[in-house]
């Protein structure tokens, strides 16, 4: 324990007893209201130690430094930790600590370069901090340099300092240099287990996540809400809805499952798998909620066309006292966008900037798509014209599916010459753009497009559904005949065909854009991904049951009217999930209302 440069007493044996008493008293006090977060007897102790003259005293220091740490004051702290007169490696750990505790990773840096030129050694509570704010940062150089560093003190294999380490790697994204370490540890703890898995998930390596979360669960490892919150964000992501609920049960054993960032992660995932009555309860059940719970929630309730409950959660928001971020006002303007509320999206739009909120990229191409999708296609290229940044691929990709959905070829190719003065764009805009053109009925510069793609060696993006049954998924492509059940699947299919056109279906094969006859045409789209998806679940699950089909792709219009028609004929429940929203489809009608 660090021995306290004590104050020379005075001579009086009875006073230096009333002083090291007066210390103690000082050091258990500041300790106990650290934990109780008690500001304002904080400050009145503060005082007490100014007038007794203990400020001198480094531990003294140390335990101020944390106090003002704990209740988020770090430049309190930094004020204690310049004005103390003689600075120990605790005091250097402390205010450093503090920093990164309290979101002020550069100041964090500094004061550990600070600390190397007044030549200190970094200990195993120093190198954690450093690390951890190099990971907020991004910044990948100075975190090989901590890393470097440790190795020559000799720190390398602490279980702290390692898992900070491979927790620094992961969230740079330098997955093999984290896993490098990792493996390297002897022990390892929490924090190393949820860093690599936290970085697996983030490059999107979920099998490799889940295999490691397993692991850790075989080897008996006490996990945290972090660890929780990551894998279940796997789940959601890959909508393997029968596993998360699994690990929800988990959490709620491990009472883990009243967490606010594994709510989020849980709201996430109910709401992506289909489940929005999952989320909704989770939501109420969570105590204490933090911006991104509401941000989950309210993204949630847009995607499945709650509109009323999305903007109801914003104004709950601001009765609650919770400060809206850009996130927040992306997914209300997105749940204005895909329900045609116009005037309402332009009004939070502008109160952006009354929260000091610079609208991005992204919320103009909300704003965008808005007006497009209202068939305000002009107002959308004033917005474009008029904007302080310069237009990106996805403000221009959503005016072309304003003008795709409003038939407006004129507009959509003119906007199709613009993009390509641009130079080289994504393959998914190169397939906006071609489809445009074909609308417009330029098949040369749709052709031109396409080869375009071709000579860049990218491929257009195959258009796949997948339903889960139990623990599998089945995966289809548009006219997939590999799946086992291939032949009931498609007499499925046949039957009920027949009952939808009997029921007044009739194809619209003015979305197959190609220059192929109109049998081809109606032969191509009667087998889409989707189709053959809601065949497999009419003849798999109980009538009870909803279908929910996942898709990467947007549902095309004519799949949209066929699920209406296959919903009425079989009586069922078939939820799908493009790759922008959540259509429910029951008793021939859907959610969204024809608007999407």
């Amino acid at each position: 324990m660090l021995r306290p440069n004590l104050p020379k007493p005075p001579q009086n044996p009875l006073n230096q007893q009333s002083f090291e008493q007066n210390y103690r008293d000082v050091c258990n006090l500041l300790l106990s209201l650290t934990h109780s977060r008690s500001l304002p007897k904080g400050l009145q102790l503060h005082s007490h130690v100014l007038k007794s003259g203990l400020q001198t005293i480094p531990l003294i220091s140390h335990y101020l430094i944390n106090f003002y740490s704990k209740n988020q004051l770090p430049l309190h702290s930094r004020q204690i930790f310049e004005e103390a007169s003689r600075k120990s490696s605790t005091t250097w750990s402390s205010v450093i600590s503090s920093f990164a505790q309290n979101e002020l990773p550069v100041l964090a840096i500094e004061y550990f370069r600070r600390m190397l030129g007044a030549q200190l050694r970094p200990d195993d509570h120093i190198y954690p901090s450093v690390a951890k704010s190099c990971a907020i940062l991004n910044r990948l150089d100075v975190g090989q340099s901590v890393h470097c560093l440790a190795v020559k003190t000799g720190y390398e294999f602490d279980v702290f300092v390692g898992s900070s380490v491979v927790d620094m790697y992961a969230k740079c994204g330098e997955i093999r240099d984290a896993r490098k370490v990792f493996d390297e540890i002897p022990e390892k703890n929490v924090v190393s287990w949820s860093g690599m898995i936290y970085g697996y998930t983030q490059l999107g390596q979920d099998e490799e996540a889940l295999r490691l979360f397993k692991q850790a669960m075989v080897e008996n490892l006490d996990v945290n809400d972090f660890t929780f919150s990551s894998v279940i964000r796997v789940c959601g992501n890959s909508t393997l809805f029968e596993l998360g609920r699994q690990i929800h049960g988990l959490c709620f054993k491990t009472n883990f499952d009243l967490s606010s960032f594994v709510g989020s992660s849980l709201v996430s995932l109910y709401s992506k798998c289909g489940v929005i009555e999952g989320a909704y309860r989770v939501f109420d059940e969570i105590p204490v909620k933090n911006l991104g719970m509401w941000n989950a929630m309210l993204i949630a309730s847009a995607q499945h066309v709650h509109t009323d409950n999305a903007l109801d959660l914003f104004k709950q928001m601001e009765s609650a006292g919770m400060k809206p971020n850009f996130i927040t006002f992306l997914c209300v303007l997105y749940a204005c966008s895909h329900a045609g509320l116009v005037e309402k999206g332009q009004y939070y739009f502008s109160l952006m900037r009354e929260y000091g909120i610079e609208p991005g990229e992204q919320h103009y191409a909300t704003l965008v798509d808005l007006l497009g999708r209202a068939g305000k296609l002009q107002e959308a290229v004033k917005i474009i014209d008029e904007m302080p940044i310069e237009p990106t691929e996805s403000i221009w990709g959503a005016l072309l599916t304003g003008c795709r959905i409003h038939g407006d070829t004129e507009l959509a190719a003119s906007v199709a010459d613009r993009v390509f003065e641009l130079g080289p764009v994504s393959s998914g805009l190169h397939v906006l753009l071609s489809n445009a053109y074909a609308a417009a009925q330029r098949f040369e510069e749709a052709a031109k497009v396409r080869k375009m793609l071709r000579d860049r060696g990218v491929k257009k993006e195959t258009g796949l559904s997948w339903v889960e049954e139990g623990n599998k998924i089945h995966t289809f492509a548009a006219g997939d005949r590999t799946h086992m059940r291939t032949k009931e699947i498609y007499e499925k299919l046949e039957e009920l065909g027949e009952e939808m056109e009997k029921a007044g279906y009739v194809a619209d094969t003015s979305f197959v854009l190609r220059e192929v006859n109109r049998e081809e045409k109606d032969q191509t789209i009667r087998y889409h991904s989707e189709r053959l998806a809601v065949a497999f679940g009419l003849i798999t699950f109980l009538p009870d049951r909803p279908i929910r089909i996942m898709k990467n792709l947007r549902i095309c219009g004519d799949c949209h009217t066929a699920i209406k028609f296959m919903s009425k004929c079989s009586g069922r429940v078939i939820i799908v999930r493009d790759n922008n929203r959540f259509h429910r489809f029951e008793d021939g009608k859907c959610t969204c209302g024809d608007y999407w």
